[in-house]
């Protein structure tokens, strides 16, 4: 049963990937050895609500005319109408970048019909480029499903890794942010020297932290933040209480910090 099971997964997998409500096909045709089990026939006419399974085509045959038109195409032999036929060759696996970090983006999502080619904007004047062509030098079937079984184990690895690198970031912008806006000017000049080398210290802290903590958890990246965001808030509300921030880069005495709200830290920088 755990194999008859595994059989109905992949027919699932196949039509989401293709975007296919099973109750909108016209029909359920068998082909392939597996086929003739009554218990797959059993369970196929279950999955689709009970349709009659269309049986009338020799399994054998579709097999070896399917490989026959597929040999005459590529050898550029045969009439007419096999020359007509028009088999999709698709990507059997997605293709993906790793980004700073580690963090993976996908490119080419896996069963995009090939020739194709795909970019992404990295940064200003820069892109990520792939391109898939045919080639005959494949991955065998065991290679290509042991490396889809070998992405959905580790599908919750990256995304783990994914959340830890985006505290990480998250942590570090902060950090440098604070720095930045602690030596401008016009907050310099109003902080009393015991904040100001409080907040100096703790950044200085942080930053040391994190050279050395580059693998952590994302937990541990979310506590640093909220250690530096306790020290820094409660100094930043006592340096601009009664004042705002003009987003122009000017000060003024009336606002949203007039009313006990504290300007967030974008807005100060």
């Amino acid at each position: 049963m755990d194999l008859f099971r595994k059989c109905m997964e992949l027919v699932e997998k196949y039509l989401r990937d293709a975007k296919i409500d099973k109750s909108s096909g016209h029909d359920a045709v068998l082909v392939g050895c597996s086929t003739r089990i009554p218990k797959v026939q059993q369970l196929l006419q279950g999955f689709f609500n009970g349709k009659e399974l269309c049986k009338s085509i020799n399994s054998d045959e579709a097999v070896a005319y399917g490989a026959a038109v597929q040999a005459a195409i590529l050898s550029r032999e045969g009439n007419e109408k096999v020359q007509g036929s028009l088999p999709l060759d698709v990507t059997p696996l997605s293709f993906s970048l790793e980004t700073t970090g580690g963090v993976m983006i996908v490119l080419i999502t896996r069963n995009t019909t090939i020739p194709t080619k795909k970019e992404k904007g990295k940064s200003p004047g820069q892109k990520n480029k792939i391109t898939i062509t045919i080639n005959k030098s494949r991955l065998s079937k065991d290679e290509t499903e042991k490396m889809v079984y070998d992405a959905e184990k580790f599908k919750s690895e990256d995304k783990e890794n994914k959340k830890k690198v985006e505290s990480k970031n998250a942590l570090e912008d902060y950090a440098y942010n604070m720095q930045n806006i602690i030596k401008d000017d016009k907050i310099a000049s109003k902080l009393d020297s015991v904040d100001k080398k409080k907040i100096e210290d703790t950044i200085d802290g942080v930053i040391q932290w994190l050279d050395s903590n580059q693998l952590t958890e994302a937990d541990e990246f979310d506590d640093k933040m909220k250690e530096l965001e306790g020290i820094y808030n409660p100094i930043i509300a006592r340096v601009y209480q009664g004042t705002s921030v003009d987003m122009a880069g000017g000060m003024s005495k009336d606002g949203p910090s007039a009313a006990g709200v504290c300007p967030n830290i974008e807005e100060v920088y």
